[in-house]
């Protein structure tokens, strides 16, 4: 009874000290974001390092996008396009697919591939940079961070994800339909019938929607864990780990409460 008297504190202590440590961080990565925006708004940011970073983000991450959603759209189709042959639902298929895509699938594979691939990387350049003293350079320099490094990224982030998307929806799609025609056997016709009778243009454009919020996050948390990088090479590797973590479980949180509010369920 003694020893769990004594440890009642020191689990009081440490949860209390985990919700002040997240509170801080919240509020910090809020003043980030609004920096952010005033330096869009000022017209401060660095456009050239934006065009990079658009680069970066968009245009190499175009690769691997195009090829998990090209093979989700084909194993979709796979798994339930004879399903609906069989109870004479195969109309329905084009549908399923194309507002899975359009909704969830895109939005989602899109935004954790860039998580991975874009989140980790910036968060261990900014954070290189930061415990090699750089980031101190360019303020001697009077050249503020959050215009050189931050809202570059941030900006990049949200103009290229909605652009990802679209690709991701389209290619998925295209596979999703490939499979279902020459293998499932489905008419092309009951295919396209059920895209242009049920899938309205809200249901893209939410998902469009949604990838901005998700590239608006990742950018975000990844500069705001390379900027508080602390101790070296360990402290680099824990903020790409973490940024990489932290945006995937975001994207999924955002991702329900985006559909709630986007698509009135």
């Amino acid at each position: 009874m003694s020893i769990s008297k004594r440890n009642h504190p020191d689990f009081i202590d440490t949860f209390g000290k985990k919700i002040i440590t997240l509170l801080a961080d919240i509020g910090r990565l809020t003043q980030l974001l609004l920096r952010s925006g005033n330096a869009v708004l000022r017209n401060t940011i660095f456009w050239k390092n934006t065009l990079l970073q658009m680069e970066s983000i968009g245009i190499r991450s175009l690769p691997i996008v195009l090829i998990i959603s090209v093979f989700t759209g084909m194993v979709f189709s796979l798994q339930i396009a004879k399903i609906f042959a069989t109870f004479g639902l195969s109309s329905q298929l084009g549908q399923g697919l194309t507002m899975a895509f359009a909704r969830e699938l895109g939005p989602v594979l899109v935004g954790v591939v860039v998580a991975g691939r874009v989140g980790s990387s910036i968060a261990a350049e900014i954070g290189s940079m930061k415990v090699t003293e750089q980031i101190d350079a360019l303020e001697t320099l009077s050249t503020d961070p959050v215009d050189y490094l931050v809202a570059p990224r941030i900006v990049a982030g949200c103009l290229m994800l909605p652009i990802l998307v679209t690709f991701a929806d389209l290619i998925g799609i295209a596979g999703g339909f490939a499979v279902a025609v020459f293998y499932a056997q489905i008419p092309f016709r009951n295919f396209v019938d059920g895209i242009l009778t049920f899938v309205t243009f809200w249901d893209f454009m939410g998902g469009i929607i949604k990838s901005f919020f998700f590239g608006l996050t990742i950018t975000a948390i990844a500069t705001y864990n390379g900027l508080v990088t602390e101790n070296g090479a360990v402290g680099v590797g824990k903020a790409t780990t973490e940024s990489v973590v932290q945006s995937t479980i975001i994207i999924f949180i955002l991702n329900y409460f985006l559909s709630m509010f986007l698509y009135q369920l």
